[in-house]
């Protein structure tokens, strides 16, 4: 958002310089981007000058150019061809100079001294287009005949110069977007020094001239609109706007259209309010109605574009169609024209998600809607439409001509919000005891009311503008950024900089696995944390209910904190497919976020969960076609092993795992791993019910792993020698016929039970179910490795071994040898 510092003066009597009004607003967390001292004009119009054209004859060499000779006032006459339609000797005209740039948007253009068909040309005579002044390029500016020669354009047209501070605007701080809003935030931050105040310009001289068009409003729709207002105005002019205010709207990055829509343009500019002028005669049946209308209603924009609109499109309607999409942009059928003497001036409180959601419908994004999605203040709603109607009377003439009419469908959205405060929890956030006078004054001066005061805490009501502050967190960080951050000194204590990292040293092991990925083909992604809270509606495994929900979602895509690293993944796997890149090795470090349902609020932060997660997508081609190889696809087992490999190099010995298979609706299919009862990895083959949500097709396998239950585990993981085996190791398999309900961890819990001298390991490699299998019946193809620590096998004892375990697999598992 763009300031004008001249403009900012009018509300707060400011002794700083532009740079140092940067530096503060900055600080205050109104991060500011850019200053840049501009005019009113882009280049401020140098080296444009007032002349006298004294001679025009034609071109003898083109049937469309004139020879001019032109008084600049320097007792010279400079030849100047020119290609105008309209020009002839005795016009006083504008004239760019050599070495004069002209600007076209961001393109520049230098005049040079040149020859044009045959004839010298030294300058050139300007439309009002061609040096920024307007849009007409019918023809050269032709001035009063009082105009002076030799005048510099910048000084008859009055330009002026001004600081533009540009703030980056976050979405949480929209009361920070008009000028306004900025005085009151500076003003909070100088009071704690200075004795300063910001001010705003009165309505109370308001007042209904008659009575003579009065248009009632009706809200259908009182979810989407909880509060709309209106006034009527008659009898006005629309014409240009003054030059002051044609300059102001122009500094920050406006042209101005004509004065009853710059006047709406300038108030939302100064007090945040978007506002909307409807041309009275084009409000059939003398109505307003605010509504939504049937789906596939066809409705043409101020732009001239045609628009289908959606069911929960907010419309702003007369009594037989609409006529603006509420909060976000004007029809062109009922927009201020030239020949309009009577308009409705709108003033509203929309619901955020309403516009945002037809803003990003229809690809459409205005001043209005950037306020409106984020969230107004409901209670500026009439000190708006009173300042609008004022400066409308002033510069357009006309009379106010109904009271102004105000329908609050939802008084809740006007209210104040409670919120408590400890002081102990203020100076523990903080890091430092500050006076509680100070801490009152500051809460005071951001308009932050004190419904209670003890020597413990204070009860406050937060005014409804402020979208942002809702916790005693946030209330604490409204005194922080005020008090100064750089106010909060040391604590003195002598800190050494060479410390012991912890066992285990997480950032060490998390590049050590990095290297270990990236040396295997893998890259790393790094996905958003805020996401789709949709996306959990038919999951099982990661329930809706328990997303964190954001109070003030920027979209709808990005409402909710994720509960599983496996969208960001997946929505990176396609957006790679689409780009023609299929093969696809990705990992990822990241917290999730779980809502753990209770609606305590005595210790909301127990009511949350947060875990740190590593993510794994593989799919595609493992190995691609090459001269001495085919392509090889990746499969599960791919991701098996490094998931296996992840987990031996930490240190855990995999042999030790409770594997069995995946209890997760993100998988068709997989295996998941628990040690001590803890579960620490799931990998499987990625649902399509998963792939469908993010418009994935091809086969993806994904792996998760509990990065913060690996860390526990680690720390007590003691490391330990173990000697490489004298004698040799020796592998049997056997092919079980079992039900199909039996797992696998049945099978290896079995064997281990039942020889726990010689057996080492057991796999599995194979499962088969189809044709010569009976119904209900399944095959593992198992392997089984022995060995004896002090001498080598025979086999009588290896047979042996190998009957007591199918005999056991017999006896428990009803296993048939296939």
């Amino acid at each position: 958002m763009k300031l004008s510092y001249t403009w900012l003066k009018d509300y707060i009597d400011l002794d700083l310089t532009p740079g140092e009004v940067a530096e503060t607003l900055t600080q205050l967390g109104l991060e500011v981007g850019s200053v840049e001292e501009v005019e009113t004009v882009k280049g401020g119009l140098k080296g444009i000058v007032i002349g006298e054209v004294k001679t025009c004859i034609p071109h003898p060499n083109s049937d469309h150019l004139s020879l001019t000779t032109v008084d600049l006032g320097n007792g010279i006459e400079s030849p100047i061809v020119c290609g105008a339609p309209n020009v002839a000797q005795g016009q006083k005209v504008v004239v760019a100079t050599v070495g004069t740039t002209l600007y076209d948007g961001d393109k520049e253009f230098l005049i040079k001294k040149a020859k044009i068909r045959g004839e010298v040309s030294e300058g050139m005579i300007c439309a009002e287009d061609e040096i920024g002044l307007g849009t007409d390029h019918a023809g050269i500016m032709v001035l009063p005949s009082d105009a002076k020669v030799g005048t510099s354009a910048s000084d008859y047209f009055n330009v002026k110069s001004d600081y533009v501070i540009e703030i980056d605007l976050t979405p949480n701080r929209i009361d920070g977007a008009s000028h306004i809003g900025v005085a009151r935030d500076l003003a909070a931050y100088l009071k704690q020094t200075r004795n300063i105040d910001y001010h705003v310009p009165s309505v109370h001289h308001f007042s209904v001239d008659n009575h003579d068009l009065k248009i009632p409003v009706t809200i259908e729709n009182k979810e989407a609109c909880p509060r709309y207002s209106g006034v009527t105005i008659s009898g006005i002019t629309v014409k240009e706007s003054p030059e002051w205010l044609q300059n102001r709207l122009r500094l920050i990055g406006l042209s101005p259209i004509n004065n009853i829509v710059d006047i709406t343009n300038y108030v939302l500019f100064e007090t945040g309010q978007p506002l909307h002028a409807f041309d009275a005669a084009e409000i059939a049946g003398n109505k307003v109605i605010v509504k939504t209308l049937p789906a596939g209603t066809k409705f043409v924009t101020l732009d001239e574009e045609e628009r289908e609109l959606d069911a929960n499109d907010l419309m702003i309607c007369n009594e037989s169609e609409g006529m603006c999409i509420g909060g976000v942009f004007g029809g062109i059928k009922s927009g201020v024209k030239d020949s309009t003497t009577a308009i409705f001036l709108e003033s509203a409180y929309f619901n955020p998600v309403y516009i945002r959601k037809t803003a990003r419908r229809h690809g459409l994004n205005t001043d209005a809607s950037f306020r409106f999605e984020r969230g107004v203040d409901p209670n500026n709603v009439i000190y708006a439409l009173k300042r609008a109607a004022l400066l409308i009377k002033e510069l357009a003439g006309g009379t106010i001509s109904s009271d102004i009419v105000d329908v609050v469908a939802d008084h809740s959205v006007t209210e104040y919000f409670p919120v408590t405060v400890s002081y102990r929890h203020i100076n523990r956030l903080i890091g430092k005891e500050i006076p509680t006078e100070t801490v009152k004054s500051i809460l005071t001066a951001l308009e932050i009311k004190i419904e209670a005061d003890t020597p413990d805490m204070l009860d406050l009501l937060v005014p409804p503008y402020r979208v942002d502050v809702r916790r005693e967190a946030d209330i604490i960080e409204e005194i922080l950024r005020v008090y100064g951050y750089n106010n909060v000194e040391p604590d003195g204590a002598v800190k050494s900089t060479i410390q012991h990292a912890e066992f285990p040293d997480k950032v060490k092991l998390q590049n050590l696995l990095s290297e270990m990925l990236t040396a295997n083909g893998f890259n790393e992604i790094m996905s958003n944390s805020l996401t789709k809270a949709g996306y959990y509606e038919q999951l099982d495994s990661f329930k809706a209910d328990h997303t964190v929900q954001l109070y003030n979602p920027l979209s709808s895509d990005l409402n909710g904190m994720r509960q599983t690293l496996i969208f960001g993944g997946m929505e990176a796997v396609a957006r790679n497919t689409n780009y023609r890149n299929p093969d696809l090795k990705l990992y990822e470090f990241g917290n999730v976020y779980t809502f753990k349902g209770n609606k305590s609020t005595e210790k909301p932060v127990k009511n949350f969960a947060e875990e740190e997660h590593i993510g794994l997508w593989i799919t595609g081609e493992d190995e691609s076609e090459n001269w001495t190889t085919q392509s090889r696809p990746t499969t599960f087992f791919t991701l098996k092993a490094f998931v296996e490999n992840i987990l031996t190099r930490l240190g855990l010995d995999v042999l030790q795992a409770q594997v069995d298979t995946v209890d997760s609706d993100l998988f068709s299919s997989g295996l998941e791993y628990k040690f001590n009862n803890q579960l620490v990895a799931q990998i499987g083959y990625v649902n399509s019910k998963v792939k469908k949500l993010t418009d994935v097709e091809a086969d993806v396998f994904y792996g998760d792993l509990n990065w913060t239950a690996i860390l526990k585990l680690l720390d007590k993981n003691g490391v330990s020698y173990t000697p490489l085996p004298k004698y040799p190791e020796v592998r049997r398999d056997l092919a079980l016929l079992l039900s199909k309900d039996v797992k696998f961890s049945s099978v290896k819990e079995i064997a281990y039970k039942t020889e726990r001298k010689l057996l080492r390991n057991v796999s599995i490699f194979d499962v088969y179910e189809g044709k010569n299998i009976p119904e209900g019946k399944k095959s593992y193809a198992v392997s089984f490795f022995l060995r004896d620590e002090e001498k080598t096998l025979k086999d009588k004892q290896i047979d042996k071994v190998m009957k007591k375990l199918l005999s056991a697999f017999e006896r428990e598992l009803n296993a048939q040898l296939r």
